[in-house]
């Protein structure tokens, strides 16, 4: 029976100017980024993987990178479809008021583009491979890890909304040819100290 587990890990901490309210595209990791990056790729050594796919912008990138000192071997490979994207254009009627906000941030194009570019990656990622086993890495946003934890669960499109990853944390889920997918481990830090914990949550989700 054919199956794969799908590693999914959010970028590390973002080097933010003190004060920025969000993430401009163009920033990378911060010193705790890297960090926690490191540690990550120290989880993941050994993991047989067939690929590590990520993301374009700078921070998702570096995070691939750094995880990948810790995989000899294994392909890296830059997607769109592991990008900073909105995955669905949600309705935001009955919806608790910051959903609203948050979604009438997007444009008309990023409401077209997301939702096609998240498609797409749903049907490149959450698959079963034609022939055995393997493992993936997509090193992403959290909106993408959102989106994939929502379908596995057939939750309803709008439940994407308020998943909050942490950075540098790991999801896995498998899917086989047996069943519906399996969520096997949601928001891991084991492999972070508790100072690089919580950072990529807004203030009131720490812990």
């Amino acid at each position: 029976m054919a199956s794969r587990l799908l590693f999914l890990t959010r970028h590390g901490e973002q080097d933010l100017p003190a004060g920025a309210a969000d993430d401009p595209p163009e920033v990378g990791l911060s010193a705790r980024g890297r960090r926690q990056a490191a540690l990550l790729g120290e989880r993941l050594a050994g993991v047989p993987f067939t690929a590590v796919h990520h993301g374009p912008l700078p921070r998702a990138a570096q995070t691939a990178g750094l995880v990948a000192r810790s995989l000899p071997g294994i392909p890296v490979y830059a997607t769109e479809l592991a990008g900073d994207h909105l995955p669905h254009d949600t309705d935001p009627a009955d919806l608790p008021p910051a959903y609203g906000r948050l979604l009438a941030g997007f444009s008309a194009s990023e409401r077209v583009d997301g939702p096609r570019l998240t498609a797409a990656a749903v049907e490149r990622f959450a698959t079963v491979p034609e022939d055995g086993d393997d493992r993936l890495l997509v090193v992403t946003h959290t909106f993408l890890i959102a989106w994939l934890v929502r379908h596995a669960l057939g939750a309803p499109p709008e439940r994407w909304l308020g998943m909050s990853q942490h950075n540098a944390g790991l999801t896995v889920i498998r899917y086989s040819d047996g069943g519906p997918p399996t969520l096997v481990a949601v928001n891991d830090v084991a492999h972070l100290p508790p100072e690089l914990r919580g950072t990529g949550l807004p203030p009131a989700y720490r812990f």
